[in-house]
Formats: C-alpha cells, sequence, structure tokens
C-alpha cells in the first residue's frame, strides 16, 4: 500500500531497529560503566595492597617466577613459526601445562605429594616458601628445606668449634685447621683447560667461562679493611660425606665438617681476590647460655651488629646454611665435575626487602649465565614460613644462601663456594667503579660551578 510514495510499512520497521540500537547502545553503556568501575576498584586494591603489604608472597608472583623465558619464546613462536627453532620438548606439553595449570589452581604441586598433605595436615606447610625467581637448576620447582637440628651427637672426643671475638679490621679471618684435604673431580670428569670443574683457577673457577663483566682484582687486601662478613646462623649444619656417616639431618660442631667449612672457602677465595673479609666461626650452642635452637637469628643478629659497630666497611653480609635435601635434588655436574646447588632465601618481613633481593639476583644472574644449574632459585619467606627476616634489615646487601645438601662432598661444596667467593667479588669491584665514576662525576660539576 503506497500513500503519496511512501509505503506506510517502512516506518515500523525502522521504528524497530531504532528501538533495537537504543537498547544495544543502553547495553553497551552500561557494559562500559560497569568494566570502568570494575578496573578502577581493581586499581585502588592493588594501591591499598601494595601499602598495606610490601610482600608479594600472598600474590600471583610465585607462578610468574616460575615461568622461563623459553615459556614466552614458546608462545611467540606459536605465531611466528621462526622462532620455534630450538630442538627439544615444547613449554607447552600436555604434562607441563596441566601440572602448572592444576598448581595455579589448586596450590598443590603434582611432582611433590608431600604438598598434598601440607594442605591437609596443620604445620606441614609452615615452612613452604614462595617462589621468585626460578632456576635452570630446579626444574620441578622444589622449594628449600629447612630441618630443626638434632642434640648434638658427636663423640665426646670430638674438639669443640672455635669461637670468634670480635676482630679489628686489620686482623685476617678467622681459620681452621682440621679440614679434609680437597680431591679431584670424580671419575667422569675430564680434567681439562676450560673446565669449570677446576674451581680453583686464577679466580675465575674455569678458564673456559670467563666473565665479560669481570673487573680485574688486586692478589691481596692492601688495606685490610673489611667489607663482606660470612656467617652462619645455624652453624652446626653439618655434611654426610664429611661427617663419614649416613643422616637424615647431620649436625657436628666441629668447622670442619658443617657449612663453617664453605664459609672458609667463600672467605678464603674473597681475599685472595683483594676483598677484605670477616668470617664468623661462632659456634652458639657452645656460647650461648641456656641456648635455644629456635633464637638462632637473634644471636647471630648480635654478632653482625657487633661486626658492624668495628668494621665501618662492611656492607656484605652473607649467612651460610644448608639445605636439608637429598643429594640428587642438590647437586648438579658441568664439565663432568660435581657442583653444590643453591637456593637464595629473601625475608619479606624486612620492609626494605626488594634490595636483599636485587642483590640475590645480581649472584643468582651471574650463575644462570655462566653456570646455569647451580641456582635452584630465590625463594621468599614471611613470618608464616620461617624468622622472615634473616637479619637482612642490617645492610641492603645482605642475604641467604644455602648451599648443597646433607650428601654434598667437599669438593662439590668447595667448586660452588669459591664460584660464589669470585661473582661477589665482581660485584663489589663492580659497585666500587661506580661508586668512583659518581664521585668524579660529582668532583667535576663542582669545579665547573666554582668557575661559573
Amino acid at each position: 500500500m503506497k500513500r503519496n510514495g511512501f509505503q506506510l510499512w517502512n516506518i515500523g520497521k525502522w521504528r524497530a531497529k531504532l528501538l533495537r540500537m537504543l537498547s544495544m547502545g543502553r547495553t553497551f553503556l552500561l557494559l562500559m560503566l560497569s568494566s570502568f568501575v570494575f578496573f578502577l576498584l581493581l586499581g585502588l586494591g592493588g594501591m591499598m595492597e601494595h601499602k598495606l603489604n610490601s610482600s608479594t608472597v600472598s600474590s600471583m608472583k610465585g607462578f610468574a617466577g616460575s615461568l622461563s623465558s623459553k615459556f614466552f619464546m614458546d608462545m611467540l613462536g606459536m605465531e611466528l613459526p621462526h622462532l620455534d627453532k630450538e630442538k627439544g620438548g615444547s613449554t607447552f606439553s600436555g604434562e607441563k601445562m596441566t601440572t602448572f595449570v592444576f598448581q595455579m589452581l589448586t596450590s598443590v604441586n603434582p611432582r611433590d605429594p608431600k604438598s598434598l598433605l601440607a594442605k591437609e595436615m596443620p604445620g606441614m606447610s609452615a615452612n613452604d616458601p614462595v617462589l621468585l625467581r626460578s632456576a635452570a637448576g630446579n626444574q620441578n620447582l622444589d622449594p628449600p628445606e629447612d630441618f630443626h637440628l638434632p642434640p648434638e651427637t658427636d663423640d665426646k672426643g670430638e674438639q669443640s668449634a672455635k669461637t670468634d671475638q670480635p676482630q679489628a679490621p686489620s686482623k685476617a679471618p678467622v681459620s681452621t685447621t682440621d679440614h679434609p684435604p680437597v680431591k679431584e673431580p670424580e671419575p667422569g670428569g675430564k680434567k681439562e683447560p676450560g673446565n669449570p670443574g677446576n674451581a680453583g683457577n686464577a679466580g675465575n673457577a674455569g678458564e673456559g667461562k670467563k666473565n665479560p663483566n669481570q673487573t680485574p682484582a688486586p692478589p691481596a687486601n692492601a688495606t685490610g679493611k673489611k667489607v663482606v662478613m660470612i656467617y652462619h646462623s645455624h652453624p652446626r649444619e653439618a655434611y654426610n660425606p664429611l661427617l663419614s656417616k649416613a643422616s637424615s639431618n647431620p649436625s657436628s660442631k666441629s668447622p670442619s665438617q658443617n657449612v663453617m667449612l664453605v664459609g672458609k672457602y667463600v672467605a678464603d677465595k674473597l681475599e685472595s681476590l683483594g676483598v677484605g673479609t670477616l668470617h664468623s666461626e661462632k659456634d652458639y650452642a657452645t656460647t650461648v647460655n641456656d641456648y635455644n635452637y629456635n633464637f638462632s637469628y637473634k644471636y647471630s643478629r648480635q654478632t653482625v651488629k657487633e661486626a658492624l659497630s668495628q668494621n665501618n666497611g662492611l656492607d656484605y653480609l652473607i649467612d651460610i646454611h644448608r639445605d636439608s635435601q637429598r643429594h640428587d635434588k642438590t647437586t648438579t655436574v658441568i664439565g663432568g665435575a660435581g657442583y653444590a646447588q643453591v637456593f637464595f632465601i629473601v625475608g619479606h618481613e624486612n620492609k626494605n626487602w626488594r634490595k636483599n633481593e636485587a642483590f640475590a639476583s645480581a649472584i643468582h644472574e651471574q650463575l644462570e649465565k655462566s653456570y646455569p644449574g647451580i641456582s635452584r632459585g630465590i625463594w621468599g619467606k614471611t613470618s608464616a614460613q620461617g624468622n622472615g627476616e634473616y637479619n637482612q634489615s642490617l645492610a641492603d646487601n645482605s642475604i641467604l644462601i644455602e648451599v648443597g645438601g646433607i650428601d654434598s662432598t667437599n669438593e662439590e661444596l668447595k667448586r660452588t663456594a669459591e664460584l660464589l667467593g669470585q661473582i661477589i667479588a665482581d660485584l663489589y669491584y663492580k659497585d666500587q667503579k661506580a661508586e668512583k665514576a659518581n664521585a668524579d662525576t660529582s668532583v667535576s660539576a663542582a669545579k665547573a660551578g666554582a668557575k661559573s
């Protein structure tokens, strides 16, 4: 039906379209406003969380830290085939993706059955740290394990550990005399030029992998100034091969059989590179009246504070422990030689923990670059997972390092300890160079200002 050239039914059609568009517009506007409010609340919540809680332990950073760079390369490789050239299994394999998603949704690691029991039995998850930085040497994301040491079981005739007194800056670090001899690498490890197993080579623990950022250091500490302190909050954590016996939680008061030996190796390496180092071998179970293992960090804190008061230059504080896991989880082989693996622990009860993490990351990243497999990652802990502070508020460059496990051998410990000493020395000289450059810039600016 037409009237004056127009079809009347077109009016109804256009009216329906207009109403539909208005309805869609209202819906779109409602969704837009809802999204705006959602992201606004999310941002405010993030700001409040950041202000009220300086720790990332309760956040998703533990899962993010478990993602390797290869994960992101594989993601790009799905769209850019030319990037997917590396041989080997993809990160997106069924097993890996299932494990990751299952752990993200349930907080249970399928590769670690104990994590399931820990969620059901009170107390079992009290020592469960959060991963901050993943490592090539810990593909299964196994966390560090620390067991309460048993009462001393050494023979009565064993010589008790020496204790260190506050030392003047000019004195050398305390040393021991009953160290076991250093053996050659185990069978199967060829001693060749460039083999990282030759950990004593000219301050590089292996000529074949030189650090391009390594700063040449003087052969000895000419000033006598102490800038690094090595100490042990749990000095009696021992190693079965050094005790010549088998135990699930070895303990010893002898500095030649426990973590003090590792501390000595690190200290000796630093001193040989010209970095003044103070090594505390204080055995608190012997020196402290009414000793209580639960107050270990209180005792060591007092030791560190005494050292800081007597050595103004102490900037690097290293608390060396050992892990409680077995040999297969605490050892790696590089160039045919065994190395004790290491955990880095950051205490999140210290409000400035990010500076401690930066120091740990500098060591961790150098190990990942030059000796992948030695580091087992950086882990964060609050007071719910342990002490939570670990004396790390006393200095920005303060860190807890767990070296090896209960079955680590003297050779494995020495190689890793010397690598740590080399890397810490490199970081020290790099910092010194940066400070000198800043000082020179300040002097030049002052002279320019005076001339003007």
